[in-house]
């Protein structure tokens, strides 16, 4: 779609003071779907030269906000670690034609903040946190799980940037569930339920998104029984937090959400007995 009201599309490597009107522009796949008549300036971070996805020396992997889905997945391909395959299911979980997959990045998924978005997921899941960047250069860490406050809404600052998201060496070894569910075959996630399973301290976490209006990760020192589990997702989302849109009615987004968890928590015992 054409934006006809912005009048200036700006290099990102080239200072200037942010303006009202401005954006960030990463893969442009929100920003030209739909009208956007507040934008005046596109500032574009194509030319920043970040590094899509990188292993640091801890091992903990970097995720730039402008790693498209498509380097995201080729890259997974190489990484040898237990949790490998979770990146490519939830890149496969996008409802996405191959412009989108090619051009779509991960911060634009995150900063969308939209309960289907799979980066959240996966991130969340992973126990990512956000680096973020003010305009005064200052920066601040903040877990993805709480980067994201509800539908379409985020703790992100006028200006404010999400540079990367790095996933911890620990999470990278943990054993992974996965489960989604939509109304229709290539529908839209409606539900999107991850477990981990930790090697070390055999604790679990249990993420859930799509279903709720923000991501709830739940985590147990050792593996929950099912009514433990149960309760725990009670306690953690309130009733008005179950999404409610054509893709799904809340109600069955909760019973949804409570048959794929018991799933995974039935998977993940049977992989700590392993």
């Amino acid at each position: 779609m054409d934006l006809n009201m912005v009048a200036e599309i700006r290099d990102a490597r080239r200072s200037a003071p942010w303006r009202p009107g401005d954006t960030w522009l990463g893969g442009g796949t929100y920003l030209f779907s739909e009208p956007q008549p507040r934008l005046r300036r596109l500032v574009d971070l194509s030319r920043m030269g970040w590094t899509p996805v990188g292993r640091h020396p801890d091992g903990s992997l970097e995720i730039a906000a402008t790693c498209t889905v498509a380097q995201l997945s080729r890259y997974a391909r190489t990484v040898l670690a237990p949790a490998a395959p979770l990146f490519e299911q939830c890149c496969r979980a996008f409802l996405a034609s191959f412009k989108i997959w090619n051009m779509a990045t991960v911060g634009g998924n995150l900063c969308n903040a939209l309960p289907a978005g799979p980066m959240i997921s996966l991130t969340a899941a992973l126990d990512g946190t956000c680096l973020l960047v003010a305009q005064d250069g200052s920066r601040r860490r903040v877990r993805v799980a709480d980067f994201v406050t509800g539908a379409g809404r985020k703790d992100l600052a006028e200006g404010e940037l999400l540079r990367s998201v790095t996933l911890p060496d620990r999470a990278l070894a943990c054993r992974t569930a996965f489960r989604q569910a939509s109304l229709y075959g290539l529908g839209r996630s409606a539900v999107l339920v991850i477990g981990t399973l930790d090697p070390v301290d055999h604790s679990v976490a249990v993420t859930v998104t799509a279903a709720t209006v923000r991501p709830v990760r739940l985590w147990f020192a050792l593996p929950p029984d099912a009514g433990t589990l149960r309760s725990a997702i009670e306690a953690a989302v309130a009733d008005g937090e179950w999404f409610d849109d054509i893709h799904g009615l809340p109600a069955w987004r909760r019973h949804m959400t409570f048959r794929l968890a018991e799933e995974i928590r039935r998977e993940l015992a049977e992989e700590e007995r392993r």
